[in-house]
């Protein structure tokens, strides 16, 4: 049980106390409620490219990360299609130090054209090292769009393609801002040895002077229910051929999300999975394969993936797959199966929450889906999946129709033809 208590700015902006007097470290996490679904199709990255800016200093301090360093502390951030993230640890005795930082670049972040061009050329550097010349790094710039043909998760968080980033200019870039990073689109969680007292004094004193802002109203086209499956082939110089297959399912705020969840545990979470005890054991076509979910807030997708034994093809790869999946389409998984899974799924809440980090994290995404209370439901809400309704969601979401598959073929290698030799002679 993670506990907390809750109070609202003036300026909207929303705050979470987590106070825990075991640890001499604090943390201070502000989510902004901004991803890269959020962003104009003609200009995509734009939520990843402002995670590095958002370091480059604001109006009054030049230098985010010295002040920091200097008290003994750290930060980083992340961006998801759903969120930006970003999450201060310092000793507790240093907070203000942490309240100081977070809230002068929420005020006034530097905009200038020298630093837009070295965060340009940090995050194009980042989409060619990671997506474009790495084996395997552009399964996602090829897989969401054929997923995903109305919503803009059909773009990955980096962006849709490399000139988006290349040719943001700075008006572009000044708008994002004031529409998306301000109070009332934030949540700021604080945890560690702070009184609820004292976090909102610190609250008051450096982010309730900020403007509150216009409050964020999202409208996103949904995702047609899909009713044909989709099947992309490409061929690329990689190690071995790999295989995915993406199926859409319920969005992470939703009733059944933990049903659909936890089905992706029965087919592929570990050396007991059932594709990987079909597949990889005692069938050999995989050497490895495994199943997911992406966590999306909004309808997102559970995720097969695997790589390939040599001679083996993607079609037969695919028929096997789909004889495993159809199993769970027919027949209700056994209790003790599904004890399994929900025991691996509660080690993973209660490892997760050891760190004072990922509760202060859970917190505020809990709170942006609805109820910062949410964090303390999920035991329950794991533990109330039942076979039948393991048997309904696989007969929903795990239809053909509903399927998206991408095989990715390594290169045919090419025999070179052996020199003729000859005996030496003395």
């Amino acid at each position: 049980m993670i506990h907390f208590e809750e109070f609202t700015l003036a300026n909207g902006l929303r705050c979470i106390v987590h106070e825990d007097h075991t640890t001499p470290i604090a943390v201070l996490n502000v989510l902004y409620n901004v991803g890269s679904r959020d962003e104009d199709e003609q200009h995509t990255g734009f939520a990843h490219l402002f995670e590095h800016l958002m370091f480059s200093g604001s109006v009054n301090i030049p230098n985010y990360d010295e002040p920091l360093q200097y008290v003994g502390g750290e930060n980083n951030a992340f961006t998801s299609p759903d969120i930006t993230n970003y999450y201060l640890t310092l000793p507790a005795a240093n907070l203000e130090t942490a309240f100081w930082l977070e809230s002068d670049r929420m005020l006034g972040l530097a905009f200038s054209e020298n630093g837009l061009e070295v965060q340009r050329k940090v995050v194009v550097e980042e989409f060619k090292q990671n997506y474009l010349n790495q084996p395997y790094g552009d399964v996602w710039l090829k897989l969401r769009p054929l997923a995903y043909q109305h919503h803009p998760y059909q773009w990955p968080t980096i962006g849709k393609e490399i000139s988006h980033i290349e040719n943001a200019v700075m008006d572009d870039v000044r708008a994002f801002f004031a529409k998306h990073y301000s109070p009332v689109n934030a949540i700021l969680v604080v945890a560690g040895p702070v009184s609820v007292a004292e976090a909102r004094r610190l609250a008051e004193k450096w982010f309730g002077p900020i403007p509150a802002g216009t409050p964020y109203e999202r409208s996103l086209p949904a995702e047609p229910r899909q009713t044909e499956a989709r099947l992309l082939d490409v061929t690329a110089d990689v190690p071995v051929s790999a295989f995915y297959k993406v199926y859409h399912m319920p969005g992470r705020a939703e009733p059944t999300y933990h049903t659909a969840d936890l089905l992706s545990d029965v087919l592929g979470r570990g050396k007991s999975s059932r594709l990987y005890q079909r597949v990889v054991k005692d069938q050999p076509l995989f050497n490895s394969i495994s199943a997911s979910c992406t966590g999306s807030l909004e309808p997102g997708l559970l995720v097969i993936n695997g790589r390939l034994n040599a001679g083996v093809t993607p079609e037969e790869a695919d028929a096997a797959v789909e004889a495993v999946v159809a199993e769970l389409r027919q027949e209700l998984v056994p209790e003790l199966e599904l004890e399994k899974v929900k025991n691996q799924a509660e080690t993973s809440i209660v490892f997760e929450e050891i760190e004072l980090l990922n509760r202060a994290m859970n917190l505020a995404y809990s709170k942006l889906i609805g109820d910062a209370n949410l964090v303390n439901q999920e035991s329950a809400r794991v533990q109330a999946v039942t076979p039948q309704g393991l048997l309904a969601m696989a007969q929903d979401i795990l239809r053909p129709e509903n399927s998206t598959t991408l095989y990715y073929r390594a290169q045919p290698t090419v025999a070179t033809p052996e020199l003729a030799t000859t005996d030496a002679v003395e």
